[in-house]
């Protein structure tokens, strides 16, 4: 890998209630000159509410500001509120978190990552997935200073978030076999850090698959430190590689296709199904431990047609060419599709 900075945050809190300290988290790193709050209208009252308490209590300045999706649009509007002496706090999930991470880093000021789910590995990670009208895009940004997770707040969201991000993380095995595979026949520049830290975050998902339940604090907690550790690989590498192969650019091709699209997680997941028995591997292990996670494993599950998991396996190489996986530079046909997809038990 070339010579370059690797940013990590400064300090992470992961506990139960951590979300009251939060005026203290910021005196202890001086950002308390000014806080502006970014947050979504779910998660105002869950999460940023506790905050703005926090920070009154200390005389600490701050503005709410509220976004509802990941949009250019939202960008420039959390841009226009920040000064030189901003800290911006995302308060949310991954749309708003994107929001807060990219804003703050056009404008060259410091970003607390606060989440209120536990749905993908973007809460730490240096790069934000921003929505075009017709397909997403992953821009560079920079690493939260900061991370304070309320695993009590987390658990407390819907299961299915939760089991989202356990799938994004298990799509973790077919990333890295990926990546290896790229660097192999293409010379791409492989971390073999980056790749053992990937891969541990997806163990500790697939070793813990019986402690992950409903509203359990505990569950919360395995799941967070996983999506840490996943996003910390992903800064090592300077690139998403460790947590980003074939599996996303079928998830990615069906954001294209559908108009209403499942989670991101729950798409990666069952594309990591997939990728995985092209790659030779153990798919059934996988299925598994997305079913013990109350992960979807098949596209009925998710509302998504059989002819629409075809089509997104036909064109999933075309979205990001220069990143080659098991797809190739061709694609796969329609019949090797269909074959893929039946006997998978994806359709």
């Amino acid at each position: 890998m070339s010579n370059r900075k690797i940013q990590m945050p400064r300090e992470v809190y992961i506990d139960p209630g951590i979300i009251n300290d939060t005026a203290d988290i910021c005196k202890s790193l001086h950002l308390d000159k000014k806080i502006l709050i970014v947050t979504g209208s779910h998660t105002y009252d869950i999460g940023a509410v506790p905050v703005i308490e926090s920070l009154e209590k200390a005389d600490i300045d701050c503005d709410v500001i509220k976004v509802d999706k990941a949009s250019f649009e939202s960008i420039s509007e959390v841009e226009e509120l920040i000064t030189p002496d901003t800290t911006v706090l995302g308060i949310g999930g991954g749309k708003v978190i994107d929001v807060a991470k990219l804003s703050s880093y056009n404008q060259g000021v410091y970003f607390v990552s606060m989440p209120t789910t536990a749905s993908h590995d973007g809460i730490v990670s240096p790069l934000a997935s921003i929505k075009n009208p017709n397909s997403s895009t992953s821009a560079k940004a920079h690493s939260p200073i900061a991370v304070i997770a309320d695993t009590e707040i987390i658990a407390q969201s819907p299961f299915r978030l939760l089991s989202a991000g356990c799938a994004d993380l298990i799509s973790n095995f077919t990333a890295i076999k990926d990546w290896k595979l790229a660097h192999r026949l293409k010379n791409a520049p492989f971390s073999e850090s980056a790749a053992s830290l990937s891969i541990m975050s997806a163990h500790l998902i697939t070793d813990n698959v019986s402690n992950i339940k409903p509203n359990l604090e505990a569950s919360a907690r395995i799941v967070m430190k996983s999506l840490f550790s996943g996003g910390m690989a992903i800064s090592i590498a300077g690139t998403s590689r460790p947590a980003s192969g074939s599996e996303h650019l079928f998830s990615h091709a069906l954001d294209k296709i559908l108009d209403k699209p499942a989670l991101h997680g729950e798409q990666c997941g069952i594309g990591t199904i997939l990728m995985m028995y092209l790659h030779d591997g153990d798919w059934r292990a996988i299925k598994n431990s997305l079913k013990a996670v109350q992960a979807p494993t098949t596209a009925s599950e998710i509302g998504i047609a059989e002819e629409d998991i075809i089509e997104a396996l036909m064109v999933a190489h075309k979205i990001r060419p220069e990143r080659y996986t098991i797809l190739g530079d061709n694609g796969i046909s329609k019949e090797a599709a269909y074959e893929l997809a039946y006997k998978t038990g994806v359709i």
